[in-house]
Parts: C-alpha cells; sequence; structure tokens
C-alpha cells in the first residue's frame, strides 16, 4: 500500500471536486480497491502503486481541464475514467537490468510500466495482450533482476508444448532438443540479457529452468521467479495445476494472448477461466497489453488493428 497527496493549487473546490464532492467520489468508484480523500486543497490517495499511477494520470488530466474550461463535470470525469491513459510513461522511467550488447531494459510503453508496478505489488500477475506488446521480454527481465538481486534463488520458464498450428512431426535428438522450438522466444531473451557462458553455468545448475508445463506437475515452487507463457494454450486443468505449484517467497507472471489460442476448437483456454475466476482475489494482478504497446515493426499495429475489426464485426466482410 502506498500514498500520495495531490495538492489543488489555483482551483475553485466547488467547480473542480463538484457538489458535495461528486466529481471526486466519481473517480474513487472506479478504483475500488484504493482509498480517495479530498480534504480542503487536498486529494489523498491510498492504493497500491499501479491503482495509484492511474488515479494521479486522471486527477492530472481533469486539472488542466479545469484550467482550460473553468469548470470539470461529472461527465467529463466519466469521459477521463473512460480513457486508457497512453499518453506515455512517468519522467523517470525505470531501468530493469542492463542488457548484454550495452544498452538498458526498460518499459517502453505505460502498460508495460504498469507491468512493472503490478509485480511490486503482487505475487501473482496476468499479463495479457496480443503478440509484440512486451509482455514476455518484461517479465524475463523482472526475473532476472530478482536472481541477479538475490531475491530469489532460481527462475522457472515454463510454456505449454502446443504446436501453433502446425504439425512438427518426428524430431530427432533428445527430449530438450524437441522442445527447443515452443521456447526459442525464451532463449532469445535471457541472451539479450545474461552472457553466454554465465546462462549456460546458470542452466547447468538449474539456477534458470525451462521446461514443458507438464514437468511443473507435482513439484512445489519455493524461492522462485516463475514465468507461463502462452498460457492462452493451456487446459483448465493445467492452468489450475500450475497455480497450485507456487511456493513460499515466490513470484509468478502468466503471460498469454487470448486472440491467438492454438488448442482444439472445443477445448476451453485455462487463461480465459483462471482471469474470470480469480479476477477478484486480493493479491493477484491484471495488466492488460494492446496493440499500442506493439514495439514490433509499426506495422504490425497496423496488423493487430485489422484482425481485431474483423474480431469484433467491425467490417462488411469484404477483405
Amino acid at each position: 500500500m502506498v500514498e500520495k497527496v495531490i495538492t489543488l493549487e489555483n482551483v475553485s473546490l466547488l467547480d473542480f471536486l463538484g457538489v458535495e464532492n461528486k466529481n471526486i467520489n466519481e473517480v474513487a468508484s472506479a478504483f475500488p480497491k484504493s482509498k480517495i480523500v479530498s480534504r480542503g486543497n487536498e486529494i489523498r490517495i491510498q492504493g497500491s502503486s499501479t491503482d495509484l499511477l492511474k488515479i494521479n494520470d486522471i486527477i492530472n488530466s481533469l486539472v488542466q481541464h479545469y484550467h482550460k474550461y473553468g469548470k470539470v463535470t461529472e461527465e467529463n470525469v466519466q469521459n477521463y475514467l473512460s480513457k486508457e491513459a497512453e499518453e506515455g510513461l512517468p519522467e523517470k522511467e525505470e531501468v530493469l537490468i542492463y542488457g548484454t550488447r550495452g544498452f538498458t531494459i526498460k518499459p517502453k510503453t505505460l502498460n508495460q510500466q504498469k507491468l512493472v508496478y503490478a509485480v511490486k505489488d503482487n505475487d501473482l500477475v496476468f499479463a495479457l495482450g496480443p503478440a509484440g506488446t512486451g509482455k514476455t521480454y518484461i517479465s524475463v527481465a523482472l526475473a532476472v533482476k530478482a536472481l541477479k538481486n538475490k531475491q530469489v534463488k532460481k527462475i522457472i520458464i515454463t510454456r505449454p508444448a502446443v504446436e501453433a498450428g502446425e504439425t512438427l512431426g518426428f524430431l530427432p535428438g533428445d527430449l530438450k532438443e524437441k522442445l527447443d522450438p515452443y521456447l526459442r522466444p525464451i532463449y532469445d531473451a535471457l541472451y539479450d540479457m545474461i552472457p553466454a557462458e554465465k546462462l549456460k553455468y546458470y542452466m547447468e545448475n538449474n539456477v534458470i529452468e525451462i521446461a514443458p508445463l507438464a514437468y511443473m506437475r507435482g513439484r512445489t515452487l519455493n524461492n522462485a521467479f516463475i514465468l507461463l507463457d502462452e498460457a492462452q494454450n493451456t487446459t483448465p486443468m493445467q492452468i489450475k495445476m500450475f497455480l497450485t505449484r507456487m511456493g513460499p517467497n515466490s513470484k509468478v507472471i502468466i503471460t498469454g494472448d487470448t486472440s491467438q489460442i492454438d488448442l482444439p476448437k472445443k477445448q476451453k483456454s485455462g487463461l480465459i477461466e483462471a482471469a474470470e475466476i480469480l479476477k477478484n482475489v486480493e493479491g493477484i494482478g491484471f495488466v492488460e497489453l494492446t496493440g499500442k504497446d506493439v514495439i514490433r515493426h509499426r506495422i504490425v499495429k497496423d496488423i493487430i488493428a485489422a484482425y481485431e475489426k474483423v474480431e469484433n464485426g467491425q467490417t462488411n466482410g469484404d477483405y
């Protein structure tokens, strides 16, 4: 729980807060897990870092609106609440770690920053969003940071071994070699963050473990930073099994893209079910990333937007 006090200057409290503080109460009702109290020209906020960031952005936007128009209405408040705060990151972006090629690894969008805050405030976080939004990359960076800072003793990264609409057929080699194609994005992220020789040492000594989800059954994962990637391809039974592996002093991030489910058509996604069941459980954070967070080629954003229009029925069927 963190606290922040916003002091209103050169503002008519009645025109800004509304009759009987209706405007600020409207903001408070949108964040039931946080406490917002107005006394005089001070607004005191108590809540998680994630909520505090959102509330601070909204109130600052309302202050700017007041100075421009001289008044804030309930309708204005609702409009600002309905908008996603996508205007940028806080002035001081947090460097998570320094990469192997000399560059800094840090959140590049507001929602990536919200993911960082959510992991600070919760031991279990769901990070949901389309491909290219950096949810896996930032999650791996947070895991590596925790290991370097000795907050955990090991990193465990897992994925369900589901083929993305293709049949790989028979692959030669041992089990690790057969499964590596599914886990390649994880290796790519780790090589960006840990020197090759050190990464090899970590993996040979099980300090960093990358394994298919089935290997988690029967284990209790203590003192670990655990990432379940591509969770949209878990079954309800698999994700429940995974969630109940969590042991003391562990952090868990579950990432997934519910628009790219590769399970058989009649099979329900465990990620969708778990997100619905656990949405009101205290201590579990949820972060939604969108096409605006895509940091791949600029055209990827347009591709995602085009598909979303079709999926939402906003086209006439002519492609």
